[in-house]
């Protein structure tokens, strides 16, 4: 009897494999494994937003606008999670890609802000962040391409004969893309109190 059961799951696996059901699984994989890494990207952002939001308040604490749109579309970033298992819902892609929009253009704005305060400019607190930023903004572009590769291989592989039969027994569906242009983070609100007293920019010196 012990023989019938391990010939038994021998043809199984033959067969799993002939159907495409572990390039299934590896492709799916593929594509949690690249999701992974565009949040973790997108959080890296969020990190830097607090201390850019802070710093730039220091010198520009007029900018209260400005200052608090990047801080609201941080907040709305970190109340939407979503997670690899969710990326079949094109409607939550949406969401989640609008979401990141909204905090590129906002923090777009903090920078064009900055253009008009030559000390803030000046300032090597501010350089650094900007330049974490922007080399960040470069790895999110890498990741966010990385992964709509991998949905696209996978795609293309359940919609392919025979695997498409074993996804459509197996319950595997098309996984939602996310177009260029839009983009987001994860993460929690920022703690930032407009009614503080914030350190005055230094004055310019004497001549």
């Amino acid at each position: 009897m012990r023989k019938i059961f391990v010939l038994f799951g021998v043809v199984l696996a033959m067969l799993l494999s002939g159907c495409g059901y572990n390039d299934i699984q590896v492709k799916d994989e593929g594509v949690k494994k690249a999701w992974a890494e565009v949040l973790n990207q997108y959080q890296r952002r969020a990190d830097l937003i607090p201390n850019l939001v802070s710093t730039v308040q220091g010198y520009a604490q007029q900018e209260k606008d400005v200052l608090l749109g990047v801080t609201e579309a941080r907040s709305k970033v970190g109340s939407m999670q979503l997670t690899a298992d969710a990326l079949n819902d094109p409607k939550a892609v949406q969401n989640f890609q609008k979401a990141q929009g909204d905090l590129s253009s906002a923090l777009s704005r903090l920078l064009v802000v900055s253009e008009n305060y030559p000390q803030l400019k000046s300032d090597a607190n501010f350089r650094e962040l900007q330049s974490q930023l922007e080399g960040t903004e470069n790895r999110i572009t890498v990741a966010r391409n990385r992964f709509t590769e991998a949905v696209s291989a996978y795609n293309i592989l359940i919609r392919s004969i025979p695997s498409n039969l074993t996804a459509m027994v197996m319950g595997y569906k098309e996984k939602a893309q996310f177009t260029v242009e839009n983009e987001k983070a994860i993460s929690t609100a920022p703690k930032v109190d407009f009614g503080a007293k914030s350190t005055p920019a230094p004055a310019p010196a004497k001549q």
